[in-house]
């Protein structure tokens, strides 16, 4: 859901988007998605994320393809590409002519004390141990914590289980969005995502930048990847360490309404 803060004044509690977050009794989303004016003269919007438990995130890569849409569809910038800050930094997005939106992601962070992930260094791949068996995934920060596990069968994987299981382990001090992936070939990948806040979501754009990176990095994925999840297809391009991600995919305008809180 994405909400207009730039022509009114809007605040919101953790309760209360706790409960427009509820399918039955509210609105019913994964993330709200806030629109306020921008802190810096040369940037257009401030986004700011909430997830539906309402916490504040730093970073939603596909809540990021919809701000764009919004805003050009409600008429608060006129142009294709459109500049923004975040809680973790700037954003570039640019509205594509096939309707599709492009996201310039960034540079992926892979320093643990960064991510944040307890480890002494970089590493291609990390253990970790739970009580019941101990998982190797990778780990990046796309603006928020990702820690990505290879799968055989992506479809069959109990992700609700595992994803709790792990998306408070120790290793990551503020918790983690957990990708579990599945490597079709070097140029395409199917995943699910357990979100941080919200379980599991039908689409993680920045869980399919992570699953990219952490693919390539690890020697299985190609500079420009398809990844496939429940809710639909991303396409992920990046050239390697140090170097921006990009991510290409649509944003679909669902319906309009008005709240009263």
């Amino acid at each position: 859901m994405v909400v207009d803060g730039v022509t009114q004044n809007v605040f919101f509690s953790p309760e209360q988007i706790r409960k427009l977050s509820d399918r039955n009794f509210g609105v019913g989303f994964d993330q709200l998605l806030l629109v306020e004016p921008p802190y810096d003269p040369d940037l257009d919007f401030h986004y700011r994320i909430f997830n539906a438990d309402g916490s504040e995130v730093e970073q939603c890569g596909n809540g990021a393809r919809c701000f764009a849409r919004f805003v050009r569809q409600k008429g608060l910038v006129n142009k294709h590409k459109i500049k923004v800050s975040t809680s973790k930094g700037k954003m570039t997005l640019r509205l594509e002519r096939d309707g599709n939106v492009t996201v310039n992601m960034g540079v992926p962070i892979l320093e643990p004390n960064k991510i944040p992930f307890k480890a002494k260094r970089i590493e291609k791949t990390y253990l970790l141990p739970t009580e019941q068996q101990t998982f190797l995934c990778g780990a990046a920060s796309m603006g928020n914590p990702h820690c990505v596990i290879e799968v055989d069968d992506v479809d069959n994987t109990d992700v609700d289980t595992l994803g709790a299981l792990l998306t408070n382990h120790e290793r990551f001090p503020k918790g983690v969005n957990v990708g579990f992936m599945q490597v079709l070939d070097a140029h395409h990948v199917k995943l699910r995502v357990y979100e941080r806040g919200a379980a599991e979501t039908l689409a993680c754009g920045s869980g399919a930048c992570a699953a990219m990176v952490v693919g390539h990095i690890q020697g299985k994925l190609a500079k420009h990847v398809k990844v496939e999840l429940p809710g639909g297809s991303l396409s992920i391009e990046w050239q390697g360490e140090g170097k921006p991600l990009w991510m290409t995919g649509p944003a679909e305008h669902v319906y309009d309404g008005q709240i009263q809180i």
